[in-house]
């Protein structure tokens, strides 16, 4: 049966050419929408024999959806562009291909490595994720940022890791920090969330007590350590740039133009 690859990217040249090479082991198609890359990411995805779509920004949840809409596979495998399915997924991936499946809904063991490291702890490690679906059998919310994804059938889990290249290093956390903070406070502000002091003090203290010691991310050493305070710090940023959409309509100028 045909499978089709869908990604969605931005400024993915770091990772891509990794991730790609893996994914045309399993893909009979590999289709991109792009939100106007200013790197190599487009060159990049082409060389590989990607169909690319180049289009305006719209939210994670409507972009993945623009992808699904045009993969043609039986079967559609949707992976973020830092993503990379390793030779034990590839291997079990083409046996589903070939017709040894139970469901038609799977999600994926995924294993998160920052800086340099794969996360055992801290809520970073066997996190499954639905990533590989008959195509018709899943949508994708249309949240700006933290999509999920939405079917009625029964899920099965595969075991073998996909590696998500999470933050390859500390700059290139905070070249996301921006943004992403932005994109979570707005998707709060829309669904008509509230911020206050509480969540802007008490959530990050408690967000990072809950991934350094309650889930053991100490035992992740220095980039246990490191992750747990910039997450904390991201959940500090993304409640205090709601409460200035509130107080000012700040980050918002845009969106009402």
């Amino acid at each position: 049966m045909k499978l089709s690859v869908g990604i969605i990217t931005f400024n993915e040249e770091k990772i891509l050419p990794v991730t790609l090479k893996a994914a045309s082991k399993v893909a009979d198609e590999i289709i991109i929408v792009d939100s106007n890359s200013s790197d190599k990411t487009v060159e990049i995805a082409r060389s590989f024999g990607a169909k690319v779509y180049d289009e305006e920004w719209k939210g994670f949840g409507p972009q993945k959806n623009s992808v699904i809409d045009k993969c043609s596979g039986e079967w559609i495998l949707l992976i973020d562009a830092d993503e990379e399915l390793s030779d034990d997924l590839i291997k079990r991936i083409k046996e589903i291909k070939n017709g040894t499946y139970d469901y038609s809904v799977y999600q994926i063991n995924r294993c998160s490595i920052c800086f340099g490291k794969e996360l055992k702890y801290g809520g970073w490690s066997n996190q499954y994720a639905t990533r590989l679906w008959k195509n018709g059998s899943v949508k994708v919310s249309d949240n700006l940022v933290h999509e999920e994804y939405i079917t009625e059938l029964e899920i099965g889990k595969i075991k073998e890791k996909i590696h998500h290249y999470s933050y390859l290093t500390l700059k290139d956390y905070f070249d996301r920090f921006n943004r992403y903070t932005t994109l979570g406070a707005e998707e709060y502000y829309r669904r008509g969330k509230k911020s206050g002091i509480l969540k802007i003090v008490l959530n990050p203290m408690y967000k990072f007590f809950r991934m350094y010691f309650l889930r053991l991310g100490f035992l992740d050493g220095i980039e246990g350590f490191v992750i747990a305070c910039t997450s904390s710090m991201y959940s500090m940023t993304k409640y205090f740039k709601l409460r200035e959409m509130y107080k000012n309509g700040a980050y918002l100028e845009n969106k009402k133009s």
